[in-house]
């Protein structure tokens, strides 16, 4: 119901094209605005790959920041999980989340601030709590920074397998654990909004 509200109330895309149809080089060209093969993120990176961003590429995060914005990137990040690498370094004044794809190993929550070392907050994070502890961080991050523009880059591990749903939606859709996993997505979205709304925001806001 809150993504086919926002489809509703708000503005449908309905033709659009990724830069790549593989996790990292799509993701290098959202936050960049460039094809992948200009930052040379063409493959997917693994938890032993040695490479990531370069410190060269200019992110949305790190614009917005020069315009004031604080910002957050919270959940799968996929540009590379060594320390020169993380969002702190790209623009983001906070991290919280699994650097790569939920089905790698060794799958870590990072915590991380600009100008301060990443730590690991959680090293046998449960597939099922990962949408439900992105939305809370999401959130935390609009309530405490309500009063001044914010950059909240929020990217859900899920639906990537494997699949997990929180005891409150697992076993509760009509089309399985996938339905599980796209019902409490949608939950989280309702929570995103209607912080934006508690802080009085949703006319200035784009979601």
């Amino acid at each position: 119901p809150n993504l086919d509200a926002m489809a509703r109330d708000g503005v449908r895309f309905t033709d659009f094209y990724a830069g790549a149809p593989v996790c990292t080089p799509s993701r290098a060209a959202f936050l960049t605005g460039r094809y992948p093969v200009r930052s040379g993120l063409v493959n997917v990176l693994f938890p032993n790959s040695k490479d990531g961003l370069d410190d060269t590429e200019i992110t949305i995060a790190q614009v917005l920041k020069t315009r004031g914005y604080a910002t957050a990137c919270i959940g799968k990040w996929h540009l590379g999980h060594l320390p020169p690498y993380l969002p702190h370094r790209h623009g983001f004044d906070y991290y919280f989340g699994i650097p790569y794809s939920n089905d790698m190993k060794p799958l870590v929550i990072l915590r991380a601030r600009a100008g301060q070392e990443a730590e690991t907050v959680d090293d046998k994070p449960q597939q099922a709590d990962l949408t439900r502890r992105y939305t809370e961080e999401a959130v935390r991050f609009i309530r405490e920074h309500r009063e001044r523009p914010f950059f909240l880059y929020l990217a859900h591990n899920m639906p990537h397998v494997p699949l997990g749903a929180s005891a409150a939606f697992r076993g509760k859709s009509q089309r399985g654990i996938y339905g599980d996993v796209i019902e409490e997505l949608d939950w989280s979205v309702g929570q995103v909004l209607a912080a934006i709304k508690e802080a009085g925001l949703e006319n200035k806001t784009l979601v």
